[in-house]
């Protein structure tokens, strides 16, 4: 824990939302090199179901897609059919982690099953709470924990509880990869997103997360190019690379492309891997193998088209 490195900080927020704007206007790419990103894309995705009515049927199917994310079809025009090409990990509640584990061990691949904890999405709950579910997580086949931290500390500047509640979160995480979740929408300022950043980073998380996806205010470009500096920052202050992940409202082709474009300018090529750059989304898979579809067919894929996850 090193508070001078963020004792003193200031994000120049009129500076990072007109960059922001200048993102969102990036020509995309075409042709083949489109499609090249969107199956890096895919990659990259944490494909995930959330919600309250998770059944192991509906995990299944999840996990279905997970191994086979773009019709084979498709991928055989593309001559990619062979390259194994799966999404990043499946995340689930830790009540549907045995099923996630046990459907993917039953299709025969070997894609790590992420687990929300620590009293996600609010945070609001006891430490002891929160090392508890995360240790059963793990007892239940999670490979990858996405930890949520309490705002609360953020909010009223208490830096050291903040390091201390998610380093006890990374020893109960085991040999498990920790995300950890910043809630950026609940954050109050930029400064408190760049200083949560860091005290993250300190305190031993493999990645470092934008948002639930429950908050009114997700993953968002100038949050993005705030955390990806903290992580430049940090990887140059100590040599350690940590991972990325924008989660919450990601749901067309063309904003997966741009987040990976933003990482590849903020942090470089050798980001733009699973093991350091995650997309959270529910939704955005469907899109990306419409506008797949459409390249390799020259048509839109009607509705029955495509298997939805």
């Amino acid at each position: 824990l090193e508070l001078g490195w963020i004792s003193k900080v200031h994000v120049n927020r009129p500076a990072v939302v007109r960059h922001a704007e200048q993102i969102k206007k990036w020509r995309t790419v075409k042709g083949n090199w489109q499609a090249a990103w969107l199956l890096k894309a895919v990659t990259c995705i944490d494909l995930t179901t959330l919600s309250g009515d998770d059944t192991p049927s509906n995990v299944h199917r999840l996990c279905f897609k997970a191994k086979h994310p773009i019709r084979e079809d498709l991928l055989k025009a593309l001559d990619m059919h062979d390259k194994g090409i799966t999404v990043g990990a499946v995340c689930v509640y830790p009540a549907r982690v045995t099923d996630a584990v046990n459907a993917l061990k039953a299709a025969g691949c070997n894609i790590p099953v992420a687990s929300v904890a620590a009293g996600f999405p609010s945070g609001q709950t006891p430490l002891e709470t929160k090392l508890a579910e995360i240790k059963l997580a793990v007892e239940y086949g999670a490979r990858e924990i996405d930890i949520v931290i309490s705002r609360s500390l953020v909010l009223s500047g208490q830096w050291e509880g903040l390091y201390e509640e998610i380093r006890q979160c990374r020893e109960a995480c085991g040999e498990a990869h920790m995300k950890t979740i910043l809630a950026t929408g609940e954050l109050g300022s930029l400064d408190n997103v760049y200083r949560a950043s860091m005290i993250a980073m300190m305190a031993g998380s493999d990645f470092i997360k934008t948002s639930t996806g429950k908050e009114v205010e997700n993953a968002t470009f100038p949050v993005g190019v705030v955390m990806m500096r903290a992580i430049r920052e940090y990887y140059w202050q100590t040599g350690n690379k940590v991972g990325f992940k924008p989660a919450g409202g990601i749901r067309t082709a063309k904003e997966a492309i741009t987040w990976l474009m933003l990482v590849k300018v903020e942090l470089g090529v050798e980001w733009l891997t699973p093991e350091l750059f995650r997309l959270g989304a529910s939704s955005l898979l469907g899109d990306i193998e419409k506008q797949i579809f459409y390249h390799v067919t020259g048509s839109y894929a009607l509705q029955h088209d495509l298997a939805t996850a």
